[in-house]
């Protein structure tokens, strides 16, 4: 028998046309494809930073903001911040107020999710349809419908009480005292919370195996055994995730209060933000209000700060 060989001819290789390259032969799409973003960023967020950090270090007031004349003052208005008694008064309300609304978001979060992971297909799929149309709510609609549940005359909480048999919350001012409007934007702001962190809480739930929750049963283990020796430590990245992201919420929280209670009644529900606005806006010191929105952006990135430091600290031990 013989052997054919059959010579194939190689193809030419066509060079490929690179249009729209460096020098270097990079191509310049992912660039152009993210400019619009970048720009975006630089316009919305960059440029009102930098404007409210000029502004906190001159004269700024409603002359200056028609006719544009403002000068350079240095400190001034950082050194009359801080020496007002209201000022630091506002900081602390405004710690309480992030620690309060972290503390019961993560827990009733943590909560519903280890709910949702033990109900059946109908039921959880009931509770994540009904957290995500919670969560679909905007702001200020949900701020205006919590108004008229706790209105003195027409609202139905105090209407549900009354017919419970208490009769002293007939025509209840829920907003003319302090600590009742205090609660209510708390629960509101933990309500608006919990559907976000509980989803997602549930979404690292289950990357959790099987196995090893059969293993700690195995060995004797009880619900809160497991959770603290399996579940947390698996998940323990994404909490910590939704933890700091609810310390930014919190902390940055404005349009509740200033829709519902102005930082009223007194200073009940004022917190920095708040205190910025009512500086710029109703007495017309936008330097001082820059200078207070400056501070609560040194202070939430402070706390971010060393939180991060403990957490990688502990990764670090546990390596």
């Amino acid at each position: 028998m013989s052997t054919v060989r059959e010579r194939t001819t190689p193809r030419p290789v066509t060079p490929r046309r690179h249009r729209y390259r460096h020098g270097n032969g990079r191509s310049v799409w992912p660039y152009v494809l993210i400019a619009p973003a970048v720009l975006g960023m630089l316009c919305l967020l960059l440029y009102p930073l930098g404007r409210a950090v000029v502004i906190s270090f001159q004269d700024f007031r409603l002359r200056q903001l028609i006719l544009g004349d403002a000068e350079f003052v240095g400190l001034r208005n950082y050194r009359a911040l801080l020496a007002d008694p209201r000022f630091w008064e506002v900081v602390r309300r405004t710690f309480l107020f992030m620690a309060v609304n972290v503390v019961a978001i993560m827990i009733l979060s943590t909560l519903v999710a280890l709910m949702i992971e033990r109900l059946g297909g109908i039921g959880r799929t009931v509770v994540l349809s009904s957290l995500v149309l919670v969560w679909a709510v905007p702001v200020v609609a949900a701020t205006t419908v919590f108004q008229w549940l706790f209105h003195s005359e027409f609202g139905i909480v105090n209407e549900t009480l009354t017919g419970l048999g208490l009769s002293s919350f007939a025509g209840y001012p829920w907003f003319a005292h302090g600590g009742a409007a205090f609660a209510i934007v708390v629960v509101l702001i933990v309500w608006q919370s919990v559907p976000f962190a509980a989803i997602t809480l549930y979404s690292a739930l289950t990357t959790v195996p099987g196995e090893l929750y059969e293993s700690a049963r195995v060995d004797g283990a009880g619900g809160v055994r497991v959770f603290r020796s399996v579940t947390f430590p698996l998940v323990r990245p994404i909490f910590m995730l939704i933890l700091s992201l609810e310390v930014i919420w919190t902390f940055k929280a404005f349009v509740q209060i200033w829709v519902m209670t102005r930082g009223g009644p007194g200073d009940a529900t004022t917190i920095l933000p708040v205190y910025a606005v009512q500086t710029a806006l109703a007495h017309q010191r936008y330097d001082l209000g820059s200078a207070a929105s400056m501070v609560t952006v040194l202070l939430m990135t402070g706390v971010l700060v060393l939180y991060f430091r403990r957490l990688f600290r502990q990764e670090g031990e546990h390596l």
